[in-house]
């Protein structure tokens, strides 16, 4: 059976189709980044408390993940994407009517559950149906997707809230996911090599143990923990600090913040391709550095010298996430797509628990705290990077 190709009508639809997919995605999944403050006004609860909004998601997304990875198998990797898609914008829409906190953050659980499929699986599908001259091409669209999403999630759902309300903003980014989602199942090209599989446990169990018996790898592995935890973190306090005086800003200011992602886009690349000039640690690590000292810059209370920190930051972490999975994906000779969720595990984690904790430090030590929690997590990775180093390079 032949493969999809590039500048093919079916490219162009498979093209748009993944666009959107990572873009429902991550526009729905961080829609509630840039409320926590009204939340934490409304339902009267703490930082912290407000953050398990994002949290509760992240976190089971993360170990379902690896569940949607193994259904695909066995009853494909479309089916599962447009049901992902198609539940977690009807759950979007459902959020705004939230009557407390307890069913905000119950319902945030559920989105979780749903929103792993993409995630999962639509590198897979790529590599399974597409020939391979025009991989990377799709790769980078889809990588747009769930980035231009998350940016532009946060940022339409800043100004709807300053003109509604949070619950018509959320409503609204459901609504528009749930038709991109339509569109999405309509166009993506249905698979033409998916062979169905018996879920194999055992099997599955077996990679991944072998994984956990490489040491310099794990090592890989918890770097997405420290670097998600500390980037999460970050993007979930700022709001705090910039709604109180002497800032006050509004909810649509505060959400222009997040335009600051697109140094992201730009690093991801231009990191990724000096680690394969000088080598994965050693650019890792002066990733590591921009993304401490883009944190420490916020600490200045100028307002335009914490937004080149916050893009400073961004422009790091962004080169520390590229760089690490890349090695990843290099040092792992066999199993390498369980290598990669593992990775994905921790990414996740650390941003559920980290940066719930981050709320702590918030509460009882304000942004001094919250940074000095970040660069802890962050210079944390010094020694794993250096291990890593030492056995692979």
């Amino acid at each position: 059976m032949t493969y999809i190709e590039k500048g093919s009508t079916e490219y162009i639809k498979a093209s748009l189709a993944l666009f959107f997919g990572g873009f429902v995605t991550f526009a729905i999944l961080y829609t509630t980044q840039p409320l926590l403050p009204i939340f934490a006004k409304e339902f009267h609860v703490s930082a912290a408390s407000a953050s398990l909004t994002v949290s509760v998601s992240t976190g089971i997304l993360s170990f379902m993940m690896l569940i949607a990875a193994a259904l695909s198998d066995r009853i494909g990797k479309k089916n599962i994407m447009v049901l992902s898609m198609i539940f977690t914008s009807g759950l979007g829409m459902v959020i705004a009517f939230s009557p407390n906190f307890i069913s905000l953050v119950l319902l945030r659980a559920c989105l979780g559950v749903f929103a792993a499929g993409v995630p999962s699986i639509a590198m897979a599908y790529v590599a399974e149906e597409f020939h391979p001259s025009g991989i990377g091409k799709i790769m980078g669209l889809y990588i747009s997707g769930t980035s231009i999403g998350g940016m532009a999630g946060r940022i339409l759902t800043s100004l709807l809230t300053d003109f509604f309300s949070w619950r018509a903003a959320i409503f609204a980014i459901g609504a528009v996911s749930f038709i991109l989602s339509v569109i999405f199942w309509f166009i993506l090209p249905a698979p033409r090599h998916f062979v169905k599989k018996p879920l194999n446990g055992k099997a599955a169990l077996q990679a991944y143990s072998i994984h956990f018996r490489n040491k310099p790898l794990i090592s890989l592995i918890f770097l997405g923990f420290l670097f998600m935890g500390g980037f999460v973190t970050l993007y979930n306090y700022i709001g705090f600090l910039l709604t109180e005086p002497p800032y006050s800003f509004s909810q649509s200011i505060i959400g222009f913040i997040f335009i600051v992602y697109l140094f992201g886009s730009f690093s991801s690349v231009y990191m990724g391709r000096k680690a394969d000039q000088y080598g994965h640690a050693s650019v890792l690590k002066i990733s590591v550095a921009l993304t401490v000292f883009g944190a420490i810059f916020t600490l200045a209370p100028p307002i335009l010298v914490k937004i080149i920190g916050i893009a400073v930051f961004t422009f790091g972490f962004f080169g520390c996430h590229s760089i690490a999975s890349a090695w990843i994906g290099e040092q792992a000779q066999i199993n390498k797509a369980q290598a990669s969720s593992l990775y994905l595990l921790l990414y996740y984690l650390g941003s559920s628990l980290a940066g719930t904790m981050g709320g702590y430090f918030w509460t009882h030590f304000h942004w001094l705290g919250v940074i000095a929690f970040i660069v802890t997590l962050l210079l944390l990775s010094y020694p794993m990077i250096s291990y890593a180093q030492k056995r692979f390079e």
